[in-house]
């Protein structure tokens, strides 16, 4: 039997805390480090998510990325880096944690370089922006979510890096996301209200993900948790 939304809303919860935590543990253990290899740190994280909390799938692809490779968006697959001493680097992961689905991306600045720490602190800002955009707009809908993410990118100086700026997200696996449904996605062609239930009567929920880029300069950054809780 599906669980009940309070239920569900809370063990959705629990996942972002220990997806979280995971985070926290990188940074602690300095698994993201000048020489090593995205698909090193990447098999690190999966590892280490392994022995905090026996996790062992993930619902998405786990993405590490550095330098030139943070302007890819999320559909592309750049070659394998080896992180520089004065990189900024994204990692973006979707573990399940007893069956409900985590998606957390955080981005790390190595070195002193001041735009790319002005770029991981705007990230957390544009974020929780959106996310008050979001909450004192009872019927907003995925296009309308993204023109105001878009608007608060260019006002700080960055532009979104990806078509979308966010997606549904619940008990593995939710309902499928077909790159071809506009109404899975926080996206320009997405004219439905975010707050509705999905074809099953559950409340839809909504990870948010901003991706801010600087073409010119050649990198970008990544922040992302949940929308609706």
């Amino acid at each position: 039997m599906a669980d009940d939304e309070p239920t569900r809303a809370a063990r959705l919860l629990e996942a972002q805390d220990k997806a979280a935590r995971l985070f926290s543990e990188i940074e602690a253990r300095g698994l993201v480090a000048p020489g090593e290899g995205e698909r090193a740190v990447s098999d690190r994280v999966r590892d280490l998510a392994n022995e905090l909390f026996g996790t062992t799938r993930h619902w998405h692809k786990r993405i590490v990325r550095s330098g030139p490779n943070t302007l890819a968006p999320y559909r592309e697959n750049p070659p394998d880096r080896v992180i520089a001493a004065d990189d900024i680097v994204f990692a973006d992961f979707g573990p399940i944690f007893e069956e409900y689905e985590a998606d957390f991306g955080r981005t790390f600045v190595l070195g002193d370089d001041p735009v790319k720490h002005r770029l991981r602190a705007d990230l957390s800002e544009v974020f929780a922006a959106g996310k008050r955009h979001f909450g004192s707009h009872p019927e907003i809908t995925g296009a309308a979510l993204h023109a105001e993410v878009a608007r608060l990118a260019a006002e700080a100086g960055w532009e979104l890096g990806g078509w979308h700026a966010g997606h549904l997200v619940g008990e593995f696996p939710h309902e499928k996301i077909d790159g071809a449904d506009a109404e899975s996605y926080i996206t320009p062609a997405n004219d439905t209200p975010l707050r509705r239930t999905d074809k099953t009567g559950r409340t839809c929920h909504w990870i948010l993900e901003i991706h801010l880029v600087d073409r010119t300069r050649g990198f970008g950054g990544f922040h992302e948790e949940l929308l609706t809780l």
